[in-house]
């Protein structure tokens, strides 16, 4: 190898350290500038999650929190559309600006990188756990009281990757009442466990629905078993959310469900959890 190769080598090695340096000291600055941290996970797919996710930073939004939403399934990236947030994110040239849906909630995505909203992200875990690291560095989210990761099902590359990255969240783990999702979230709970998240607490999303006709009440798929397996496991029960097809309509068309439907059993659901939450951090921090 000659001295020019040789040379090249070490400056392009040492301007790599550089730019590492310079990301994990922004990584470190932005994440101080937020109180609470919280990873929204799920064992499967189909319980609710993004919506939970979705309602909880609006719910925190609307309390006056100053609340972040970041979107980390690079596979299918919901969070902007149930917000109605369009185009691409923009920058100073040094960060990105999140998407702003108000005054107090701001959101990031995938998404807002890409002009053809269909394309297909087809990354492996090492591209991911960048784009995700970068979602906080590179990002000017400015002070937070709450950030809000929704992360994609299961207990693959992405959590893994926010555990690393975030290193004090906490874990908000959705379910739904029957068996066959609570077996999943048993093993959401020990991989928090092995990897070493906090779990905040557990939400039992879609439980029971008030027939429109005859409001009569129907568990649909069970009911309190999201609250028997927090007992189980000795971890806080955050609360039921009934199911709500309305609330499906919203997050379809990109609208606040709490605002159009301010007297639903829903929206008072979400109020109880996001206020459990508020009194949860509150002692959290007079503990520490």
């Amino acid at each position: 190898m000659t001295d020019c190769q040789q040379n090249g080598c070490s400056a392009q090695s040492a301007e790599q350290k550089q730019q590492q340096e310079a990301q994990e000291k922004s990584l470190k600055e932005t994440l101080a500038q937020i109180k609470h941290k919280f990873v929204v996970m799920s064992g499967k797919g189909g319980v609710g999650k993004t919506s939970v996710s979705v309602n909880l930073a609006m719910a925190l939004a609307e309390k006056g929190y100053r609340v972040g939403i970041m979107d980390v399934d690079v596979h299918g990236p919901d969070v902007p559309r149930m917000l109605g947030l369009t185009g691409l994110l923009a920058g100073d040239g040094q960060k990105l600006s999140p998407m702003r849906y108000s005054d107090n909630l701001a959101a990031i995505s995938i998404e807002g990188l890409m002009p053809d909203k269909d394309s297909a992200v087809i990354w492996r875990g090492p591209l991911k756990h960048s784009a995700i690291t970068q979602f906080v560095s590179d990002v000017d989210w400015g002070p937070l009281d709450f950030l809000i990761v929704d992360s994609p099902p299961g207990t693959g590359d992405e959590p893994m990757s926010v555990a690393q990255t975030i290193p004090d969240a906490q874990a908000i783990i959705v379910t739904t009442p029957q068996e066959v999702a609570l077996s999943d979230v048993r093993k959401s709970i020990n991989f928090c466990n092995k990897v070493q998240i906090s779990v905040f607490g557990l939400i039992e999303n879609m439980s029971g629905y008030v027939c429109p006709h005859c409001g009569e009440a129907i568990d649909l798929f069970g009911s309190g078993g999201g609250e028997k397996t927090a007992q189980q496991f000795g971890l806080t029960f955050l609360g039921r959310i009934p199911f709500e097809p309305n609330l499906v309509k919203a997050g379809d068309a990109g609208q606040s469900y709490m605002s159009a439907y301010a007297d639903s059993a829903v929206t008072k659901a979400l109020d109880q959890i996001v206020d459990r939450m508020g009194d949860l951090v509150t002692m959290q921090a007079n503990a520490d």
